[in-house]
């Protein structure tokens, strides 16, 4: 019994290894959309396993929208617009093989229509716990140290904001996206700048005043600003 958990913990770990490493690649452009993978024999060899781990690797690579098997031909990688950009794993990848100005500026475009309208809900609905929050999490990006802490502090600001709108859905979104959204935030981070650390700080302030008046244009307003801020440094930084 000890040695079937066992081995079923390991299959486990080699599954989710070759899972990684494969999705890494494919992200990579290591093999680009429309071309084939190895064959299996050789993806075997490559990476040590069983053909067993091998097809459940491929399995959850063809859940993920990355690869379509062929019988006969092959597994070919798919178009990027296929991709589940929505899957932890396949974000995870793409920040860590490098992310550029044209993921940032997808994921911009996918802020803009949700945190604006999510800042409106919210000027609505949030609650006087939920204002609270909002204001101490403005406070601890004034008061950062580092970028991490500034980057962790804008996160919890940003996710304590998609709860306050009120709407399970948001909140769910700003979950999904939470590794793409830390990169970001730490990219765009204004520590060490103390001028622009205090304004950016001030800026998610004015967003939590304008929904404790439950002004919501206001507070959309602010949070376009806030989100227009963020990308300008990044594409200082990459361009």
């Amino acid at each position: 019994m000890l040695s079937t958990s066992f081995s079923e913990r390991a299959n486990r770990s080699q599954h989710s290894f070759v899972v990684n490493e494969l999705g890494k690649e494919i992200v990579s452009g290591l093999y680009p959309s429309g071309s084939l993978l190895p064959g299996d024999a050789e993806l075997v060899e490559k990476f040590d396993v069983s053909r067993t781990v091998l097809r459940e690797a491929m399995k959850t690579l063809t859940a993920k929208g990355m690869i379509v098997p062929k019988a006969r031909i092959g597994t070919r990688i798919t178009e990027r617009a296929n991709w589940n950009l929505f899957d932890a794993d396949v974000l995870v990848w793409h920040i860590e093989t490098g992310v550029d100005v044209t993921f940032l500026k997808h994921l911009t475009d996918m802020r803009f229509a949700i945190e604006p309208f999510a800042a409106r809900l919210a000027s609505q609905r949030a609650s006087k716990d939920e204002i609270e929050g909002l204001y101490a999490h403005a406070e601890a990006m004034s008061k950062a140290d580092s970028d991490e802490s500034f980057a962790l502090a804008d996160l919890k600001f940003h996710l304590a904001l998609h709860a306050a709108s009120g709407n399970p859905f948001m909140l769910s979104v700003g979950n999904l996206i939470e590794a793409a959204l830390v990169t970001s935030f730490k990219m765009s981070s204004p520590y060490g700048e103390t001028g622009r650390h205090v304004a950016t700080a001030n800026k998610h302030r004015l967003i939590v005043e304008a929904i404790e008046r439950k002004d919501g244009e206001a507070a959309s307003a602010a949070m376009e600003q806030v989100i227009t801020d963020g990308f300008e440094r990044i594409s200082n930084k990459l361009l």
